[in-house]
């Protein structure tokens, strides 16, 4: 399966690397790909040695403002002309998409998919990793959303939200019909 990653290129502490290790880990022993903004650096990084250390391959998607920081040595780079872009391109070579911790690229790249799944653009699973509860606050403002009528689909059909790594790629395996 091709799993797009969103996430921070951002140096993190280990109450967020260790959690994005581990799920990079289990992606890469179930031979998976890592469908990634390209960077090598912060926790990209880190997902990125996990996934391609466990065996796993790497298609990177950078965009042009950017490439200095793009990884050499995936097996696919693809440098995007802008930020828009960047984001259709990853979508494009996705099978499933999982959010992990970020900042606003990260949240504008996550609200565009459940934008997408929202009017039945796609129908890929959407996993959001709620490491150490980072996106409790955003969780809350979802479920308010659902309860005050501004989603016309249930919330579990737009995203599920997982605490934790192994959670999270069992419920895409398990989507996608893997074993």
């Amino acid at each position: 399966m091709n799993i797009c990653v969103f996430l921070s290129a951002a140096d993190l502490d280990d109450r967020y690397t260790r959690p994005a290790r581990e799920f990079a880990e289990l992606m890469g022993k179930g031979g998976h790909t890592l469908v990634w903004g390209g960077s090598d650096v912060g926790l990209m990084k880190v997902v990125a040695d996990g996934v391609q250390a466990a065996g796993g391959r790497l298609v990177g998607v950078s965009v042009d403002f950017l490439s200095a920081k793009a990884r050499p040595g995936a097996d696919e780079m693809v440098i995007a002309h802008d930020l828009a872009e960047r984001k259709r391109l990853l979508l494009q070579k996705a099978d499933a998409v999982v959010i992990m911790v970020g900042g606003t690229g990260t949240l504008d790249e996550a609200t565009e998919i459940l934008e997408l799944k929202k009017h039945g653009h796609t129908d890929m699973p959407v996993v959001l990793l709620n490491t150490a509860g980072f996106y409790d606050g955003l969780k809350e403002q979802f479920r308010r959303m659902e309860d005050e009528g501004f989603l016309p689909r249930p919330l579990t059909d737009l995203v599920f939200f997982a605490e934790e790594p192994v959670g999270a790629l069992a419920y895409l395996e398990e989507s996608q019909g893997v074993q």
